[in-house]
């Protein structure tokens, strides 16, 4: 098995103002007085015992760098920055590397991102969910409109030259209009990519307990599909199954993921995947924010660490390329499984067999079908 030559990086910042409804990330309520220098010394403890148990990682470069939560923005530019300095002092970063920085705009400040900006970071993902302050309002969400439309003119005016909207439908008590109103909104807002996600209701969140009033699932795909006729005739190309970016603002940081490439993970509850000697690893760390800062760096830090099994590898790689609409090909299936292309023949076989699966030239992917129902395909790929 040969690793991409570059990682990427996950920082994870676990704090929020108030932790939304419909959240099941591993984000707990920021504590009055946020410990930033503590969490920034944690952050480098925890990179430099990851280097420490792999140290043939200290020959591969960052192409990308992504802060999520959590509210990253939450944390002043000179902490943002200080973390991008650690990290590049212990693994040198690609010369154009992605640097991707999650911000809720209801903690925006006028003018911090220039500080972002002048930090490192290239690339704001902002949480907008959506345009509607009823809508807002019934997520929990902490911002409205107003500070929505404020947060992406700041982006913009910081210069800084990516920005991706996040965006959720099929929301409480939502229509069509409603829906589609909120991605003609963005579009107008000239963002660089957009994620667009339909609102599920997560296990041991507050909105499974009591579960608010959605749109059936025939009114939910309807929704889907107008948005994505939109966002096409906008120029934006869907090219993983809830993301959309106008030509060559494709998110590089997660295609790493899609395309099961190496990824450190660091900060409270971070999830990594590292190719070591030839084997798929997956190291995990503490997700309680308290102990994870009390601990980082040593052994009670670390969640678990486990090789992947070579019975999962087909699930695990296709779990996340079949996401993609570009699919894979069999050499990219070897090359970073390990595996021989015949043991996923017969799973193809049968996946073709159901109109699952298209192919074109060397690349399988998913068919039109395989899209819709992405679950049943990808069962056919567990052990």
């Amino acid at each position: 098995m040969q690793p991409a030559t570059a990682l990427a990086l996950y920082i994870h910042l676990p704090w929020c103002v108030r932790k939304c409804p419909y959240c099941d990330f591993n984000s707990h309520r920021a504590p009055d007085d946020l410990p930033v220098a503590e969490t920034v010394g944690a952050l480098m403890a925890d990179l430099d015992r990851d280097l420490d148990d792999y140290p043939s990682l200290r020959h591969r470069r960052i192409g990308s760098v992504f802060f999520g939560g959590g509210t990253p923005s939450l944390f002043p530019p000179a902490a943002i920055a200080d973390i991008l300095a650690g990290a590049n002092a212990r693994l040198a970063f690609s010369d154009d590397a992605e640097v991707t920085l999650e911000a809720n705009p209801g903690t925006t400040e006028r003018g911090r991102f220039v500080g972002y900006r002048e930090g490192g970071v290239n690339r704001v993902s902002l949480g907008v969910q959506s345009f509607d302050d009823a809508m807002l309002q019934r997520l929990g969400r902490i911002h409205g409109r107003a500070e929505a439309l404020q947060a992406a003119a700041e982006v913009h005016a910081a210069g800084i030259p990516e920005l991706n909207l996040d965006l959720m439908y099929a929301l409480p008590q939502q229509d069509l209009d409603g829906a589609t109103a909120d991605v003609e909104q963005a579009i107008a807002l000239a963002p660089t990519h957009l994620s667009h996600y339909q609102l599920t209701l997560e296990p041991h969140t507050e909105f499974a307990a009591r579960p608010p009033v959605l749109p059936d699932d025939d009114l939910a795909f309807t929704m889907m599909e107008a948005c994505q006729q939109r966002l096409a005739a906008a120029g934006f190309r869907h090219y993983e199954t809830s993301a959309y970016a106008r030509e060559g603002h494709a998110c590089r940081h997660n295609l790493t993921y899609w395309r099961f490439g190496d990824y450190l993970g660091i900060g409270a509850g971070a999830h990594g995947k590292l190719t070591i000697d030839g084997v798929a690893r997956r190291r995990w760390k503490h997700r309680h924010p308290r102990h994870w800062l009390q601990h980082a760096g040593s052994a009670a830090g670390i969640g678990g660490d486990d090789a992947v099994a070579a019975v999962d590898l087909p699930f695990e790689f296709a779990m996340n390329a079949l996401r993609l609409h570009e699919g894979f090909t069999l050499a990219q299936f070897t090359a970073t499984t390990g595996l021989p292309a015949a043991a996923i023949g017969e799973t193809l076989r049968r996946a073709d067999a159901r109109g699952l699966l298209e192919r074109e030239g060397e690349r399988i992917f998913a068919s039109e079908r395989g899209r819709r129902f992405l679950n049943d395909l990808l069962t056919l790929f567990l052990p």
